[in-house]
């Protein structure tokens, strides 16, 4: 696979993730509408010029790591919100599971659903997984940090959940103060 790099991964798979799709500290962050877990219509664009986004790309509802990684971003909401920021969540999970993952939990950060996987594939996250020989596209945990003015201040992809949302809000904190910067 051409321009494909293989990862650590659980024995018996191979995972491979795109090198050229990484997204960039300074550019542009992709536009994207989609559906909450309510079928409200949500636009990056919403934002602009009003608040910081920190957008958060995560496999599947109410998974452990899924689960871990948006409760304790729901538990510090109130601290993002006091920054001007706003958490959203996208998995390629639909509209119901999302309604159902943030009532089982008493979710507060706002799930999207990305079905198609288009918004996944311009932000990166999407990476081939092959398990017993059958190949199937994963979402690699990732998050962004959007400033108002729709730019990508931090990227940071192959996220550990515990502890993550925590160090988001970290880097929120710096934003003015800090270069921005990409770790993988």
């Amino acid at each position: 696979m051409t321009g494909m790099r293989e990862h650590a991964a659980p024995a018996g798979i191979i995972a491979r993730t795109p090198v050229t799709s990484a997204l960039h500290v300074g550019t542009v962050a992709p536009p994207f509408e989609l559906p909450d877990a309510d079928m409200n219509m949500v636009a990056l664009d919403d934002f602009r010029n009003h608040r910081n986004v920190v957008l958060y790309f995560y496999p599947k509802d109410d998974t452990p790591g899924c689960t871990l990684e948006a409760i304790d971003f729901s538990e510090l909401d109130d601290d993002f919100s006091r920054l001007d920021a706003i958490v959203l969540g996208v998995s390629m999970d639909d509209c119901l599971s999302h309604g159902a993952f943030r009532d089982k939990h008493g979710l507060s950060v706002q799930l999207l659903s990305d079905a198609d996987g288009d918004v996944c594939r311009r932000y990166g996250v999407l990476h081939d997984r092959e398990i017993e020989g059958k190949h199937k596209i994963c979402i690699s945990r990732s998050t962004f940090v959007i400033d108002r003015k729709g730019v990508l201040r931090h990227v940071v992809y192959g996220v550990s959940p515990r502890g993550h949302a925590a160090e988001m809000l970290e880097l929120l904190k710096g934003l003015s103060r800090c270069k921005s910067t990409v770790t993988r």
